[in-house]
């Protein structure tokens, strides 16, 4: 396949009329009949946008109306992350591009409604409102089918502009119709716990702490660590090794039960350093024993059936008097 469309496009570029440019790329431009879409250059070619946003736009505006363009619809697309993707998002937000409000459905459920205006620029001048509209452009109908014996190729070069049918809009400064920026309904993270520290950093456990992260790639392949994460991460370890953690609990908490694949491997060493920390052993003060009340059981007694507290069975206090008060 590599081979035919390496042939096809050096047929093409011999029938372009004319030298072609020393450097720069040259467009094969081949007209569309079917499955296209429309896009301005003030998105493809916008100067504050990032190319993940740029794309994202582009791949928005050719979907359908009703399809599912949230964060976690495009991550399961493609392989940018979450995070990305919605700072991407945010960024066509900024622009006008993109607008997503929380509408309540006749039923009382809450929905997220996204609306994508393919020229924000026209719609500010024009104070309209900008309502839903499918995203993709209308597909004229396939004229018939012709085969022809050879299929001829347009050829232009790049620093030649073809002619538009309609004049590209002008740009809105800014200033003049400052965009709507809707804030983002993503819940701020938590703050992240700092890396553990002992108490006084020794050479024994620095060495000691050391040995075990250089170690961990021979426990698990993934986890290969530089000097400086390492460096980095020696106090955690060294955390552990305070609060008498074996050296082989801190590899089995480390190494088990990875993701597949670890893109991060000092973050996930960092993170389970620092959520999985023991607490410290308790001391003698802790493990005293607890003191006990003793209770002296209820006896009854031999000689008046009396009820009285002794360690064994006996007479009570009153019969073991009676002889000496007799005597007296």
């Amino acid at each position: 396949m590599a081979t035919q469309h390496h042939n096809a496009l050096t047929h093409a570029l011999a029938g372009l009329p004319g030298p072609l440019p020393p450097s720069g790329v040259v467009h094969v431009a081949i007209p569309h009949t079917s499955r296209f879409t429309i896009v301005g250059n003030h998105l493809a070619q916008h100067a504050e946008l990032s190319l993940v946003a740029i794309g994202i736009g582009v791949h928005i505006q050719s979907m359908p109306t009703g399809s599912e363009v949230g964060i976690k619809a495009l991550a399961s697309r493609f392989t940018e992350g979450e995070t990305r993707i919605a700072a991407a998002l945010r960024e066509l937000e900024a622009h006008g591009y993109l607008s997503r409000t929380r509408v309540r459905l006749a039923n009382g459920r809450l929905v997220t409604r996204t609306v994508f205006c393919n020229q924000p620029g026209a719609a500010l001048r024009g104070g309209t409102v900008v309502t839903p509209v499918p995203l993709v452009a209308p597909v004229p109908a396939p004229a018939p089918l012709v085969t022809p014996a050879h299929v001829p190729v347009v050829v232009a070069p790049a620093p030649a502009p073809s002619p538009s049918p309609s004049p590209e809009p002008t740009p809105v400064p800014e200033e003049s119709h400052p965009p709507v920026r809707v804030p983002s309904r993503t819940a701020p993270k938590a703050a992240r716990r700092p890396l553990p520290r002992p108490r006084e950093l020794t050479p024994e456990l620095r060495q000691t702490a050391s040995a075990i992260l250089a170690g961990l790639r021979s426990h698990a392949k993934e986890l290969v660590l530089s000097e400086d994460d390492v460096e980095a991460l020696v106090p955690g370890v060294a955390a552990w090794l305070e609060r008498d953690a074996h050296p082989d609990t801190i590899r089995h908490a480390l190494t088990t039960e990875l993701p597949q694949p670890p893109k991060h491997p000092a973050k996930i060493v960092k993170h389970r350093l620092t959520v999985l920390l023991p607490p410290p052993l308790p001391g003698a003060q802790e493990l005293a024993p607890v003191r006990r009340t003793l209770v002296i059981p209820l006896q009854n007694c031999d000689g008046c059936d009396r009820a009285f507290r002794a360690t064994a069975p006996g007479h009570c206090r009153g019969c073991r008097n009676e002889p000496t008060a007799t005597a007296a």
